[in-house]
This record gives C-alpha cells, structure tokens and sequence, in this order.
C-alpha cells in the first residue's frame, strides 16, 4: 500500500473565473485575420496579455505603433527589448483602416518607447491620429504614450493633432518606480501630464497603474 499523499486532496478548489477557455467566437479568429492582413502590431500579443482571447472576441485590441522593438526594459512588461527597425511610414494609414473596417467609436493607440528617435515617435502618433480621423469621423481617439524624456516638443506635436485623451502611466508608486521602469521617473511622468493639461487645457489627461508590484497599504500615488 503506498504511503504517498495525493498533493491535491488539500488544495482550495480554484474559482471558475481564474480558468481562461480557448477562443471559439468568430469575432476572434476575424479580429486575429484583419490584424494579421494589416501587419498591425498589438500589445495583446507583443505584451503577452491573458485577456486577448476575452477582447479580440468582442472586436477590440490595443493598436501598438512604431514596432514592436521597445529601446526601455520595464520590468512588468513582456514587450522585446531590442534596437528598433525604421519607423513604417504607412502604419498610420493601416491603423485607420483597422480602426475603419471594426467600426470603432473609440480607438486606443499606444507605441512602444523610442528613445532612439529625436522626437520619441511623437510625429508618428501624431499623423496615426490624423489619418484615423480622416477616415473615421466623430471617432474618440486616446493615445497611451511614452514619457518622451520629458520633452515639451514632443508633447505639443502629439497634441497638435487633437487627441481626445492624452494617456500616460504612472505604472506604480513612486518608491518602486526604479525597479518596476527601471528607465523612467515618477516625477518626470507627473511633469508629462502637467505639461500636456498646461498646452491643451481641454484635453482630457488620464494615467493608469498596476497593483502588487509590493506597495505598501499606506503608499498613495
């Protein structure tokens, strides 16, 4: 008779929502093909997100520009780390006709982070945002942007193409920002979306962070 316990006699019974079920709706195999047909990257895939299958069911996914090469090494991120390739100059037309062909009415655009460009890509989201207003009127369009190292420049370029929300995360609090975005600064993000609400006072600023990176319960962003 064998002595060994079955490990799994004394394990809590895991909840039905933590189980992720392959995709079966067809809304995610057409969303997977449009991006594909476009070349489009998404931070669903380039990220490893485990909520794909979940949005590309309902049509949606978060448009990723400039590649999918990011020039920083942020430690919650799964995004490659890598010299980026040139910038693709008809990305912005391609995003507008995913953004065209899913009949969105609200679009979220992000980049990875392009330290080796003068600007940081902000002329690329810049015309991504113009061209997808050219073919989809009365959408909302909000971008997710790098920091840009801070510069004013790059910041009013974005904003000059009226983005309907200007999105840039904080990621954490700001005593473990080093170890979480080991490249950027907590106060230098703050100064990001001050500067963008000081140059374009009605658009809408927005910023986003993860949890259980180790906060404390009495940290406050």
């Amino acid at each position: 008779m064998s002595s060994q316990i079955d490990p799994t006699l004394h394990q809590p019974k895991k909840p039905d929502w933590i189980k992720v079920r392959l995709p079966s709706n067809p809304a995610f195999f057409s969303t997977k093909a449009l991006i594909s047909d476009l070349g489009l990257h998404t931070v669903c895939e380039s990220a490893q997100c485990p909520n794909r299958w979940e949005c590309w069911s309902q049509g949606t996914a978060t448009v990723m520009i400039a590649g999918e090469r990011c020039t920083r090494a942020c430690g919650f991120c799964a995004v490659s780390t890598a010299k980026p390739f040139a910038l693709e100059p008809d990305e912005p037309d391609r995003v507008a006709e995913a953004v065209r062909r899913l009949g969105l009415k609200h679009v979220v655009v992000t980049a990875v982070a392009r330290d080796d460009l003068a600007d940081g890509g902000a002329a690329h989201f810049a015309k991504t945002i113009l061209a997808i207003r050219d073919i989809q009127k009365g959408i909302i369009v909000e971008v997710l942007v790098p920091d840009f190292k801070g510069d004013e420049a790059s910041i009013e370029t974005v904003l000059a193409a009226a983005p309907d929300i200007f999105n840039h995360n904080l990621e954490t609090v700001e005593r473990l920002t080093p170890a979480v975005r080991s490249r950027a600064k907590y106060r230098l993000s703050l100064q990001v979306l001050r500067r963008a609400k000081r140059i374009d006072p009605d658009v809408v600023t927005k910023s986003g962070i993860t949890s259980e990176h180790g906060e404390k319960e009495n940290e406050r962003i």
